[in-house]
């Protein structure tokens, strides 16, 4: 039995006293389950040097792929992170004395770390809007989690009557690919879907606001009059509050900055970077109402339905879950400096 790993001081006294009882090599691996090289190499080291080593040897076929060879490979990789595994196999070979085939370079590459995966989808980001993620940032860094706190999240999110889900996978055989089981029906845009807006801080959920149509400046300033100010002032009566928005058309709109400096006195409105939903908690909260809602066990057939559900599941979202959000907002700055404005794993 080829194995690798520690051997205790235990094990090491198993195998000189199996020898010194009389059993054979063989004997003394079957009974402990070590390999013979090992049981050799223990019994040996320990007649010549009185003491033995703490480690077992490999045993085994050894690696076609050397550590040379590995950090070649590793090249490849990192100069084309798309590549398959047919055109890394291919582009190692070239040059090489011994060549390898599709199954080495794939286990090869799996005991270097590598996995092949579905890329995380981030947004594009800009050269100028990096510059202003950075800035951002910057000026954030020394904020602490009771500073973020002050802070009320802002967005709008829209939710389908129907998901389609790509990586559904069925089992059927050679000719039941058209049988009706075998099918998976989709609807055009969706079935239709339910917009909503909604905020939230550290210490409570706000409200979730549905929109019965594309949002403009006029319906957000509705918005924006009957439930941020009211959120605002009561979490924030000593006018310490920040309230975050993004850079949506309606939100920049002229309406929308005289409503703000005019009750400037009241709280502050958080200037925030373009291309940024890494940076707004609330961004998980859509993620945690999506989940939730795809694993109901009765799916709403209306948009109706679909309402009221999305309006429920945020009604019961945690109080763990938005604060640990929000409590997460010194590791994501600091993400964003560390990529220098660019991409962040949130």
């Amino acid at each position: 039995m080829g194995k690798k790993g520690d051997l205790s001081n235990f094990e090491h006294g198993m195998v000189v006293g199996a020898r010194r009882a009389g059993l054979s090599i063989s004997q003394s691996a079957q009974l402990l389950g070590f390999s013979r090289t090992t049981i050799s190499r223990v019994y040996k080291e320990w007649c010549e040097k009185g003491k033995t080593s703490s480690m077992r040897q490999s045993c085994g076929r050894k690696f076609l792929v050397d550590a040379r060879g590995q950090r070649r490979m590793g090249r490849l990789i990192q100069a084309d992170r798309k590549a398959t595994l047919t055109e890394i196999t291919t582009r190692y070979n070239r040059g090489m004395q011994q060549s390898i085939c599709e199954a080495t370079t794939r286990t090869t590459l799996r005991r270097m770390g590598y996995n092949s995966r579905r890329p995380h989808q981030v947004p594009l980001i800009s050269t100028t809007n990096r510059k202003k993620r950075l800035q951002i940032a910057r000026a954030h860094q020394n904020w602490t989690v009771e500073d973020w706190k002050n802070v009320a999240w802002s967005d709008e999110s829209q939710f389908l009557l129907r998901h389609s889900n790509g990586r559904v996978r069925i089992w059927h055989k050679q000719n039941e690919n058209m049988d009706p089981s075998c099918l998976v029906t989709t609807v055009q845009a969706g079935g239709g879907g339910v917009m909503v807006w909604g905020m939230f801080s550290w210490h409570t959920l706000g409200p979730l606001v549905p929109i019965g149509h594309r949002l403009n400046a006029t319906g957000y300033l509705s918005i924006v009059s009957d439930h941020v100010h009211p959120f605002m002032t009561t979490m924030y009566p000593s006018s310490d509050g920040y309230f975050q928005q993004d850079n949506a058309p309606c939100h920049k709109a002229r309406i929308i900055s005289n409503w703000f400096l005019e009750h400037d006195n009241e709280f502050t409105v958080l200037k925030w970077p373009p291309q940024s939903p890494d940076l707004n908690p609330i961004e998980h909260l859509w993620d945690v109402v999506e989940r939730v809602l795809r694993a109901l066990d009765v799916h709403p057939t209306n948009l109706h339905q679909l309402q009221d559900a999305i309006l429920s599941i945020w009604a019961n979202i945690s109080k763990e879950c938005f604060q640990h959000l929000v409590e997460s907002l010194p590791r994501r700055i600091k993400e964003v400096l560390k990529a220098k404005g660019g991409q962040t794993p949130y």
